[in-house]
């Protein structure tokens, strides 16, 4: 590792940042949040002939206090845009997100009323894996870009790892207040909702 004589960081700094962040991107633990066929694709790059645990990540965490990365593979329906805001801030620091997919990128290819156009309204993303659905080997350089990104943090960067919200200005935003209502009407058949009395 190089280190700048002009930085204000020291030897000493720079080698902890080093050691922490090798450590963090060698042994990032996945929450899969698989909904549609990138969930399959994620499934087949996690089996022998792909091997995660090249990298670290064959440990699958179905509970998101015991997760680093928040795995979103497929298309997310607006219902499930509360659970997996909730998911997401139930991760402790630090974690990340890889957007799987077209589906779970842009919306992909159902540009209608009942799918969430883009995970990053909703969440921060770090990492997108074009394709529908992408190959194993588009999720495995997606990792190995997550990996990269993490090995260049810095420790005393107090802004790396606060709570993001999605820019408020932009067109895709969907403000927590409706998140929580998307899943409305919710219940029986009367239509009761989350929000009733």
């Amino acid at each position: 590792m190089q280190v700048d004589p002009g930085a204000q960081d020291g030897w000493i700094t720079t080698r902890l940042d080093f050691l922490v962040n090798w450590a963090r991107a060698g042994s990032l633990w996945p929450m899969p949040f698989g909904t549609a066929c990138c969930a399959i694709e994620f499934m087949a790059t996690a089996a022998s002939r792909y091997d995660l645990a090249r990298f670290g990540m064959e440990r699958l965490s179905y509970s998101p206090r015991q997760a680093d990365v928040l795995l979103c593979a497929g298309r997310v329906p607006l219902k499930l845009a509360p659970v997996i805001r909730r998911i997401y801030q139930q991760m402790p620091q630090p974690k990340w997100v890889i957007s799987m997919g077209a589906c779970a990128s842009t919306g992909g290819m159902f540009d209608n009323y009942a799918v969430v156009q883009g995970i990053d309204t909703i969440i921060p993303v770090d990492v997108y894996v074009p394709g529908c659905p992408p190959r194993p080997e588009a999720l495995i350089h997606g990792i190995m870009m997550l990996q990269k990104k993490v090995m260049q943090e810095r420790l005393k960067d107090s802004t790396r790892h606060v709570e993001i919200e999605p820019d408020p200005s932009s067109q895709l935003y969907i403000p927590p207040s409706r998140i929580d209502e998307l899943s409305e009407p919710f219940g029986n058949s009367v239509h009761q909702t989350r929000s009733a009395p």
